[in-house]
C-alpha cells in the first residue's frame, strides 16, 4: 500500500497570478526540510502539494513534525493512495485505517470529488464507505457533529486517497517570499516571538545581538544562540551577527544623562543594525517591544529609538501582553531558555529612574555631547558572524 503526505494550503491560494512564485518557494522549502529523509517525488495540482516517498522505509512520522513547522503549510495529511475505483476505496480504507478505528468510538466519513466524472457524488461516497466501516468495525458509532476519527476520501485527477483527517500547518506564508529582515535578538522572551511572527509573514529572518563583556558572560551569548537556533525549525537558517557593545555602553555612561541611558543605547543599537542592514541587504529591522511593558517601550521613547531608522521597524508583539507572547514563546519552545538567568546588555548601566516621557530634541542633544559614530564603525567592524540551520 503506498502512502504520501498530502499538503495544502490557505491563503496563498488566493495569491491570483502570484500564486505560483509562492508555490515554488514553499517546495523549496519544503524540499530543504527534508533533504535527509531520503528521496521523495514532490508534485502540484489542485492546491494540493503530493509528496511520494521513493522508498519504504522513509520516517514520514519525522517528516510529519518537520512539515508541520513549515510556514505556508495551513494543513497536512499522510494518505493512503487508491484507484479511482470504490470497491479499493472500500478495501484500501479498512487496511489503512484499521489501527485507528478499531480502537475509535465514533466516526464519520468526508468526501471531496474534485474529479467530477466519478460516477459516485460525495453523499453517496459517504454513506457506502460509512456502511463498509461498521461492518468491518462493529464498535463504530457514526457522530455527524463530534466524531472521534474523521475518514476522509479525495477523489483527484489520477487516483484517489484516503486518510484520517489533516494535521494542522504553522499557516502563513512561505519563508523567503516576504523579502529579508534584521531581528534585534535579546536573550528575553520577547524577540524570539517577534522573529517567528515575522516568518511566518514570508520575512526571511537574520539577527542581530549585543554583547558587553565583561558585564555580560560567555553563558549570556550562548543562551542567545541557542534561541536562535531554536525557531530555525520555524524560520530557516539565521545568520546570528554578535556586536561587542563594550565601549559603547561605557561612552554613554560617562557622558550622557543617566535618566537617558536606555533610549540613547536602543538609538545606537539601532545604528549599528542599519549598518549591518545596508551591508547584507536587509529591508527592515524586526523588535520585540511591546506598547508600555517597559519605560523604552512608551510612545514617546519610541518615538525617539525610531527618529534614526531609515528603514521600517516591524514591531509584531506591540499590542500583545505578556501571558500572550508567553503562550507564543511555550509553543515555539523558546519559554526555557528565555527564562534562564544570564543577563544581556539591555540591563547593563540600567537608570534607576528612567525618562518615560522623553523628549526627542533633549536626547539628540544627549547623544550629541558625545562623538559617538567612530565606536559605531568600530563595532560594526569587529562584529561576528555565524549561521544557524535547522537541525535534521
Amino acid at each position: 500500500m503506498k502512502e504520501i503526505i498530502l499538503i495544502k494550503y490557505g491563503e496563498m491560494a488566493l495569491k491570483g497570478m502570484n500564486k505560483r512564485s509562492f508555490e515554488d518557494v514553499l517546495v523549496k522549502n519544503i524540499k530543504r526540510r527534508l533533504k535527509n529523509l531520503g528521496k521523495t517525488t514532490i508534485t502540484r495540482a489542485q492546491s494540493t502539494i503530493y509528496i511520494e516517498p521513493a522508498f519504504d522505509d522513509f520516517d514520514t512520522d519525522e517528516a510529519v513534525e518537520r512539515l508541520k513547522k513549515v510556514f505556508g503549510i495551513a494543513a497536512l495529511c499522510r494518505a493512503a493512495v487508491c484507484e479511482k475505483d470504490f470497491s479499493d476505496i472500500s478495501r484500501v480504507a479498512c487496511e489503512y485505517l484499521e489501527d485507528t478505528l478499531s480502537y475509535a468510538k465514533s466516526f464519520k466519513v468526508t468526501a471531496k470529488r474534485s474529479d467530477k466524472a466519478f460516477p459516485m457524488k460525495s453523499p453517496e461516497i459517504c454513506r457506502e464507505l460509512g456502511g463498509v466501516l461498521i461492518d468491518k468495525f462493529p464498535g463504530l458509532t457514526v457522530d455527524v457533529n463530534d466524531p472521534e476519527v474523521t475518514v476522509t476520501v479525495e477523489i483527484r485527477d489520477t487516483n484517489a486517497y484516503v486518510h484520517a483527517g489533516n494535521i494542522k500547518g504553522a499557516g502563513g506564508l512561505p519563508v523567503g517570499t516576504g523579502g529579508h529582515a534584521l531581528l534585534l535578538l535579546s536573550g528575553g522572551i520577547d524577540s524570539p516571538v517577534a522573529g517567528y511572527m515575522m516568518a511566518k509573514r514570508g520575512i526571511h529572518i537574520s539577527s542581530i545581538h549585543y554583547i558587553s563583556p565583561p558585564y555580560t558572560s560567555d553563558r549570556a551569548r550562548l543562551k542567545v544562540e541557542q534561541l536562535a537556533q531554536k525557531i530555525t525549525p520555524y524560520c530557516g537558517s539565521i545568520a546570528f551577527f554578535c556586536v561587542p557593545f563594550t565601549k559603547i555602553q561605557e561612552a554613554i555612561k560617562d557622558n550622557c544623562p543617566e535618566e537617558f541611558f536606555t533610549i540613547i543605547m536602543r538609538r545606537l543599537m539601532m545604528k549599528i543594525a542599519l549598518k549591518i542592514s545596508e551591508r547584507e541587504g536587509c529591508l527592515a529591522l524586526i523588535t520585540g517591544e511591546s506598547m508600555g511593558q517597559v519605560a523604552s517601550q512608551t510612545l514617546s521613547a519610541l518615538i525617539c529609538t525610531d527618529a534614526v531608522c531609515t528603514i521600517p521597524v516591524f514591531r509584531p508583539l506591540i499590542g500583545m501582553d505578556k501571558t500572550e507572547i508567553i503562550e507564543i514563546s511555550r509553543k515555539i519552545d523558546t519559554f526555557e531558555t528565555s527564562i534562564q538567568p544570564y543577563e544581556d546588555c539591555c540591563t547593563v548601566f540600567t537608570p534607576k529612574h528612567p525618562k518615560v516621557r522623553p523628549k526627542l530634541s533633549d536626547i539628540e542633544a544627549a547623544e550629541n555631547s558625545f562623538d559617538f559614530q567612530p565606536l559605531i564603525d568600530e563595532a560594526v567592524e569587529n562584529t561576528e558572524m555565524k549561521i544557524f540551520e535547522p537541525e535534521l
